[in-house]
Order: structure tokens, then C-alpha cells, then sequence
């Protein structure tokens, strides 16, 4: 199952890591350098020394998967300097897409207000709506009065 849910933390592990390590050897790596669980849903993330491959792995319902990607010219940027680093999903893609997180800007975008669902959010500017079509017709109404009639 890829892509897996966007719910899913993503862990960094920022130490190089040997590719020939499988299912259980990235587990324990879990476990003992990150202090995580390998069976918590989140996604974890490791890299060769040289920054050329790649492995994320993660538990899905009743099993491991693991995903590897290895490129053929170039390098993954990222910081390989121990410990963990927590990434969101964004950051994730542009990183397996080959773009330099440090040359990246983010600009603003709207967000959603917490707390307050989309049904709230649709009725407010539905009430919002109503009140400025009322006003119009009002407007509207006020000119016919001061208009002559032929």
C-alpha cells in the first residue's frame, strides 16, 4: 500500500545506514537508535553514507513494507549528521524529487481555522452570502424610490 496515510509521522534517521539492512535490521534500528516503534504506523526513513539510496520503512495493518528508491546520478539532500529529524510530508517529496530543502522558500497559504469543521465553515459563508444578496435587493429598492417614473 503506497502512498501511506498522510496521518503518518515521518522520522529521519540522520545517521548513514547500511542498504543491505532488511525488515528486521531497519526495525531494530527503530527501536534502539530512535527510540520509536517500528509497529506505531510512522514512517521512517533512512540513508546510505553516500546519499545515493534510500529506504523508508513502515507497518501497515497486518505487515512491514519497505520502499527503496536508488539514483542513478546525484544525491539526496539531506543532513547526515545523527539522531533524528522529524519531516512532513512536503519535505518528504522534494527530497525524493532531488530539491535542496535549504534553496526552498515556503510562502504563505491559506489554513483551515482549528477547531471549526468544513460543514461550519460552508454554512458561515452561505449566511454570508444571504445577508449580502439581501442587502442588494434593499439597495436596489431604495433607487426605484428615488427614480421618477415616465
Amino acid at each position: 500500500m503506497w502512498p501511506p496515510l498522510s496521518s503518518a509521522r515521518l522520522w529521519l534517521y540522520q545517521a548513514a545506514t547500511d542498504m543491505r539492512k532488511s525488515y528486521d535490521g531497519l526495525s531494530a534500528l527503530v527501536r534502539q537508535a530512535l527510540g520509536e516503534d517500528p509497529l506505531s504506523g510512522d514512517l521512517f526513513v533512512f540513508v546510505n553514507r553516500r546519499r545515493t539510496q534510500m529506504r523508508v520503512l513502515y507497518f501497515v495493518g497486518d505487515g512491514f513494507c519497505l520502499w527503496s528508491k536508488r539514483l542513478e546520478r546525484g544525491q539526496f539532500q539531506v543532513s547526515c549528521q545523527g539522531g533524528k529529524q522529524a519531516l512532513d510530508h512536503t519535505a518528504w517529496q522534494l527530497i525524493v524529487e532531488g530539491i535542496d530543502l535549504r534553496s526552498v522558500r515556503r510562502l504563505k497559504r491559506y489554513q483551515k481555522p482549528r477547531g471549526g469543521s468544513t460543514a461550519d465553515l460552508a454554512f458561515s459563508s452561505i449566511v454570508a452570502h444571504e445577508r449580502t444578496g439581501r442587502e442588494h435587493e434593499r439597495t436596489r429598492a431604495d433607487r426605484s424610490d428615488r427614480i421618477p417614473s415616465p
